[in-house]
């Protein structure tokens, strides 16, 4: 696992493509936190820092980039309730389909489970379960004679796979999405994009200790930077 930064409370890392971040009875492979637990000993208990193992947040398995853990449980508790009050800031980079009709823009729209499919999840009439999401143009590509935009995405909520339902509503999917993607797309995006093109960027928040304001970024990982090239 690629450290970008680490002090007595916090641990900030650069997370791989395809890795799970929470333990579950059906994942048999290594996660982020059972890496992150054995590695720094965190002892299971009875307190939620224990049995989150230090993961105050979670990015999706096909999701890389920067994500923060905490080695103490006052550092859990000071993260966590930065995230549920919204006062971190996190940046995506997400290549999409087609061009955008403006430079830039706000998505705001309500995101719920899938009426029909469990596994995934929708823009819903529930407005309880706000969500939204800005972005802006970075650079727009036309590969094989097809138009694709470069977004930075900032999402000022944290629903579950927020960003790639919002782009699916607004007709841009990320490139080789293989729940929220154009079905009849699929196939071709991964012949020069053999993996969810989402990447987290950047991440700022309060350092627990300190109280400052910190700011951790990950480059684009190498086989995404290749594929804009």
């Amino acid at each position: 696992m690629n450290i970008i930064f680490e002090d007595e409370a916090i641990c900030v890392i650069d997370k791989p493509y395809g890795v799970i971040v929470n333990n579950a009875n059906t994942v048999k492979s290594e996660t982020i936190q059972s890496w992150f637990t054995s590695k720094y000993n965190i002892i299971s208990g009875n307190t939620e820092f224990a049995q989150k193992g230090g993961v105050v947040h979670r990015l999706d398995k096909d999701t890389s980039g920067v994500m923060v853990l905490a080695k103490t449980e006052e550092a859990y508790e000071k993260l966590k309730l930065q995230f549920l009050e919204r006062k971190t800031k996190k940046t995506y980079w997400a290549l999409v389909h087609g061009k955008m009709s403006e430079s830039s823009g706000i998505i705001s729209a309500p995101i719920d489970r899938h009426p029909k499919d469990s596994r995934k999840f929708a823009v819903s009439t529930n407005l309880s379960r706000t969500a939204i999401t800005e972005w802006k143009v970075i650079r727009e590509f036309s590969i094989f004679n097809l138009q694709f935009s470069l977004l930075e995405l900032s999402p000022h909520t944290g629903r579950t796979h927020q960003l790639r339902v919002h782009m699916q509503h607004l007709h841009h999917p990320i490139v080789s999405d293989p729940i929220y993607g154009w079905q009849k797309s699929l196939a071709d995006d991964l012949k020069f994009c053999p993996r969810l093109f989402l990447h987290a960027k950047s991440l700022t928040f309060i350092h627990p200790i300190s109280n400052q304001e910190v700011m951790y970024t990950s480059e684009l990982p190498e086989n995404l930077q290749s594929m804009l090239h």
